[in-house]
């Protein structure tokens, strides 16, 4: 089978090679599946340059998201059966851009009916994350305003969504007029261009000065100071990631002088801390799809020869919503 492999580290469209390689052969607990769609996710940027926080051995094939079909099952697994649709991660080494590709039957989940596969793909990862983010740790509230940075990407597409599925009033924050129509699109109440728009002033003004309740942000950097000056009373900023480039250091005394709090959240520790809580996750995120009130946006659909590109465009901030290899 043709599969993506990565020897060293670097850029993806340096170091991602094209191999014929032979099907993985599924352990205790995983299945092996045909790839139908593989998502393209900001760590297979940071993975790709060795600077992830979990990185497999060399060589291995990246792509860490995906929906797939059950080819073979392994020893002990009861959940699923050749021929179901799954989405879920994939199990590193044996990635997701690739024809084919592992995953651990007991984080993985039956994609909806109602996404196709490339939809399917870009459920798992964002939304999950969207949904421990805004519920589990900032307490999301119907009738608060969530402030969401790169509204108009991939996590940030997913937790616009489920900002308006809670019932808050959305603020989105993107760069440039093509990712204002985006965001516009997705249901922000208000959307703001870091590139042209004065942000601080612009979200007191959008919330009558009283700030924002929560802040979603994937960024880092720069948007870190915008969402601390911008924070209301008892506010809760969720710390996402950085895709900016920069860590931020957070001015602890003013926490304490506005009284608001800075929360982390690591999605992928769910995994193995509360997997229930992961599954339990699934099913609300599932019904949300099937009452149509939330459904991945895919700006662009690739085949697998693209895969490269695709993980540099991630990187460089050039594509909205998500972007599916399909081998």
């Amino acid at each position: 089978m043709k599969a993506w492999q990565i020897h060293e580290a670097g850029e993806a469209a340096d170091v991602y090679r094209l191999t014929e390689v032979e099907s993985p052969t599924p352990g205790r607990g995983q299945v092996r599946v045909r790839v139908l769609g593989g998502a393209v996710n900001y760590p297979d940027v940071m993975m790709a340059r060795g600077q992830y926080q979990v990185q497999p051995p060399y060589p291995y094939t990246p792509g860490v998201e995906l929906c797939g079909e059950v080819l073979e099952v392994g020893a002990e697994v009861t959940r699923f059966a050749i021929g179901d649709r799954l989405v879920g991660t994939a199990e590193l080494p044996a990635g997701a851009f690739a024809q084919e590709a592992l995953m651990n039957s007991g984080l993985a989940q039956l994609a909806p009916e109602a996404l196709d596969d490339a939809e399917a793909a870009a459920l798992h990862i964002a939304y999950q994350t969207g949904w421990f983010g805004l519920h589990r740790r900032a307490n999301l509230q119907r009738g608060e305003t969530l402030l969401v940075h790169a509204a108009a990407g991939g996590v940030g597409s997913a937790a616009v969504q489920l900002g308006k599925a809670a019932g808050a009033t959305v603020i989105g924050v993107v760069g440039g007029a093509e990712k204002v129509a985006v965001a516009t699109q997705l249901g922000c109440d208000v959307v703001l261009d870091r590139t042209t728009d004065d942000l601080i002033p612009a979200i007191k003004a959008a919330t009558n000065g009283r700030g924002v309740n929560v802040v979603y942000d994937p960024v880092g950097g720069s948007a870190y100071d915008v969402s601390a000056r911008t924070i209301a009373f008892e506010g809760r900023i969720v710390v996402v990631g950085f895709a900016g480039g920069t860590v931020p250091a957070p001015a602890l005394n003013h926490a304490l002088i506005k009284n608001y709090s800075i929360v982390g959240l690591h999605w992928g520790l769910y995994n193995a801390h509360s997997p229930a809580a992961v599954a339990e996750a699934a099913v609300a995120l599932n019904g949300l799809v099937a009452d149509g009130v939330i459904r991945p946006l895919i700006s662009a659909r690739v085949p697998l020869d693209q895969a490269p590109a695709a993980v540099t465009a991630v990187g460089e901030g050039r594509t909205t919503g998500r972007v599916v290899v399909i081998p």
